[in-house]
């Protein structure tokens, strides 16, 4: 049983906030897979605080989407606490403060991992959220900029501002999401503080799960794009953990009814058409390993209509019956968050 704060969660493996993909819809397709924790897109604190058209579609939810994470994004103190105003009445678990994203336009207006520069800030901003939120709070961290040397300092840090875990990808930001995750230097901040640590990075398979737990020490792992066409991740890593197999990958069968599912709730949640626009990356995840089908993938680009989509899915299910799906994930891969 992972303890965050009063927030109890019986598996140690949760679905990372991705812009973009983890809607309503993505989120309730992983949960009836083995997810057990999932988070809102990251929402930046200015644009909640204004109440934009899009940061309200974001914030979609419904009685089965718990427990569930919003993870923010901001600097200033004002648009903080404007933003926890706005979700008072917004029913969720647990909030994060964003200081991992390296994205160039987050960094660049000195949000998300830039302030990885400054230790204190991050000190300074998780105290004005600590006494403003009642729910269990946590921080979204890499191992610092340019260099994990103080990573686990500021790992103390965010803890005597009083948060109840730390979630640490296990990059600095110059390095993206290219080269190894460093594992000793999230070991170092696992025995530097008491709250549970929560690690992510190359999260694609259950034994590389196992690995960061086995290797790291961390009470639970964050999958992000290791997720991605392959939301039966959440169930293999909780089987793994438990009892050391790694089960086989799902039948065709089981993956064409995700993928219609998924398809239905994106239609119902976001309208036809936004709906099959947000699908179509998904599609070509889904079906991911099967030869002989990237002209398929290819023509999904221009889909509009829920029915063609469909169709497209009924055509992928007749090619790829006489087809194996292999996946093979390296080691170490650049793509996680």
């Amino acid at each position: 049983m992972l303890h965050i704060g009063k927030l109890k969660l019986n598996s140690k493996v949760i679905l990372a906030p991705m812009a973009g993909i983890t809607g309503l819809p993505y989120r309730l397709v992983s949960r009836s897979l083995g997810c057990a924790m999932a988070y809102l897109e990251m929402i930046n604190a200015r644009s909640l605080s204004y109440e934009t058209k899009k940061t309200m579609i974001m914030l979609k939810t419904c009685a089965e989407d718990r427990p569930l994470g919003v993870q923010i994004l901001g600097k200033e103190e004002k648009y903080l606490l404007r933003a926890l105003d706005k979700l008072k009445d917004y029913d969720y678990d647990l909030l994060d403060f964003n200081c991992a994203c390296p994205q160039k336009k987050i960094t660049g207006r000195g949000t998300g991992a830039a302030l990885l520069k400054t230790p204190e800030k991050i000190c300074e901003l998780l105290k004005i959220l600590r006494k403003n939120c009642t729910k269990p709070l946590t921080v979204k961290l890499r191992l610092g900029w340019d260099s994990g040397q103080k990573a686990a300092d500021i790992a103390r840090y965010a803890e005597d501002a009083g948060i109840d875990a730390v979630c640490v990808h296990g990059r600095t930001k110059v390095q993206g999401y290219s080269g190894a995750v460093d594992y000793s230097a999230l070991a170092k901040i696992k025995k530097a503080v008491s709250i549970p640590l929560i690690a992510s990075g190359d999260m694609f398979t259950p034994a590389l799960a196992a690995k960061m737990i086995n290797e790291t020490g961390a009470d639970a792992v964050m999958a992000a794009r290791g997720s991605l066409g392959n939301p039966w991740i959440f169930k293999a890593v909780n089987e793994y953990l438990d009892k050391g197999r790694e089960p086989d990958l799902p039948s065709l069968a089981e993956l064409i009814s995700v993928m219609q599912d998924h398809l239905q709730q994106n239609v119902a949640c976001f309208g036809e058409s936004e709906g099959v626009k947000k699908f179509r990356k998904f599609f070509i995840w889904y079906t991911r390993g099967f030869g002989r089908t990237k002209d398929l993938r290819n023509s999904v680009s221009g889909l509009k209509t829920q029915k063609d989509m469909a169709l497209h899915i009924s055509i992928f299910e007749k090619k790829a019956l006489d087809l194996r799906r292999t996946i093979n994930y390296p080691a170490e891969r650049s793509t996680s968050f």
